[in-house]
């Protein structure tokens, strides 16, 4: 077996670096000295390969091999030094060194030459041996479950076994077995939910691997929000931190990740934290960004998702450079309401940040303590049952204190009140008859908002039978 590897890389060494061709080779994807797909090495021994391309070279080797314990020289090469060549050197090599080493271009990496290494060891048949602490598998809907015991020499065949079960057969339909990647269940269903292990017999002995729990995930999002009501003001400067709350079902796991104007920018950070409810869990996100600046503003969207599932929620971020207040009538600086009406708000238009204080005044003293029909709605003044006297002059007081801004607005309500009669309210008697040619003196006494206009009109006696027009 050796002696066919060295042949291998002897031959493949000088098809690709031989001299008489240098000139005219073009590398679309680097070249390996291993003219095979895979190596098969004893432990302790030393791994080298060499690689050859017309760009800058880098390796990828698997994860059980720290950066420490291999050496790259990378060169020019070739008659005239046009190519670039990097060898790499492990000098004892390990079980679980054995994994896919790739050479490729390190601007383009997705052109790249790949080796499978095996490292055998007869007393760890497993990549990863007993001893490591169990690895959590999640089983998810609809996709190949892998349980990956991968093995350090391609002549081993592993088998499955459940925790206090029997080994599971390897139908080669729903079950396959693959030295480089363990065992493939095709389509698991909830009898592959536990734990696992792997197990070889290497001569006569039988060996284990590390313990695998097999997980089924739950993809069922009940419901995300943010902490604020979807609109956010902040002045420049200041720190902002948005809460994403996502509540899932028992055994869910979801992927929390946020779309925001200074995320290519790095401008903030997050942190994740999982609190587990006897009925259900709870995800948390923070997104944090600790100055805010003008570039900030925009649309911020926490997007959670569970396997196929998906749920979002957004919020806008509106950055001010300074704090403000901006206060104009809404429609002119007299208004008029009717008496009677149910009630009237007084509403200017105002925008100011932040919050501020509002106070409103009738006459120069505070409303409120005028009248229990006075009442605040947000920074408007609502009267209820509208009287006569509501009318006057009504002053609305903002500040921000902490930043010592303050305006004023005053608006003079005119209060309308229809016209009444007076002695139609008191006098429900005919004044009765007065003699021919004598004087009678009658009165009539009203009052309105505005003043009303008087005009008397004259009634004379119907003719018998038929009624008369009145004049003027």
């Amino acid at each position: 077996m050796m002696h066919f590897i060295l042949v291998c890389l002897f031959c493949g060494f000088y098809g690709a670096f031989g001299k008489g061709n240098e000139q005219k080779v073009r590398f679309g994807v680097p070249v390996l000295d291993v003219n095979s797909t895979q190596v098969v090495l004893e432990a302790n021994k030393t791994l080298e390969l060499k690689c050859r391309g017309d760009r800058e070279l880098s390796w990828a080797f698997p994860g059980g091999l720290g950066r420490d314990q291999v050496k790259v020289v990378n060169s020019r090469c070739g008659k005239t030094r046009q190519h670039f060549c990097s060898n790499l050197r492990v000098s004892r090599s390990q079980a679980w060194h054995t994994g896919l080493y790739r050479c490729r271009y390190r601007h383009q990496t997705q052109k790249q030459q790949s080796l499978y290494v095996y490292v055998t060891d007869s007393r760890q048949p497993f990549v990863e041996h007993t001893d490591m602490s169990p690895t959590v598998l999640y089983m998810k809907v609809r996709e190949p479950l892998v349980i990956p015991c991968r093995v350090t020499n391609p002549n081993i065949t592993a088998t499955l076994v459940k925790y206090y079960g029997r080994p599971l057969s390897q139908d080669q339909r729903n079950i396959l077995w693959n030295s480089r990647k363990g065992f493939t269940i095709q389509t698991p269903n909830l009898s592959y939910i536990g734990l696992f292990h792997c197990e070889a017999v290497v001569d006569g002995v039988k060996h284990n691997s590390r313990v695998y729990f097999v997980h089924r995930t739950v993809s069922n999002i009940t419901e995300v929000y943010l902490n604020t009501s979807g609109s956010v003001q902040a002045l420049k400067g200041e720190r902002l931190a948005l809460n994403c709350t996502a509540t899932a079902e028992l055994n869910t796991r979801v992927n929390i990740t946020w779309d925001y104007p200074g995320k290519r920018n790095n401008a903030g950070s997050s942190f994740k934290r999982l609190v587990r409810h006897p009925m259900h869990m709870l995800f948390y996100n923070i997104l944090t960004i600790p100055k805010l600046r003008r570039s900030d503003r925009g649309v911020y969207t926490c997007r959670v998702t569970s396997g196929e599932q998906s749920k979002q929620q957004k919020a806008v971020v509106t950055v001010y450079n300074r704090p403000f207040i901006r206060l104009k009538p809404r429609n002119g600086s007299v208004v008029e309401v009717q008496a009677g009406q149910k009630s009237y708000k007084l509403s200017p238009k105002l925008r100011a940040f932040p919050s501020p204080e509002v106070v409103w005044l009738k006459d120069g003293r505070v409303a409120a303590e005028q009248c229990s029909r006075y009442h605040m709605d947000g920074t408007s003044l609502v009267i209820r049952d509208v009287a006569e006297e509501d009318a006057g002059k009504y002053t609305v007081l903002v500040r921000i204190q902490q930043h010592a801004l303050y305006q004023n607005l005053t608006l003079t309500l005119l209060v309308n009140v229809s016209p009444e009669i007076g002695e139609k309210a008191v006098s429900l008697q005919d004044p009765g008859s007065v003699p021919r040619g004598s004087k009678k003196l009658l009165h009539c006494t009203s009052h309105g908002v505005p003043p009303p206009h008087i005009q008397w009109l004259w009634h004379p006696c119907p003719s018998k039978g038929l009624p008369a027009a009145p004049r003027a």
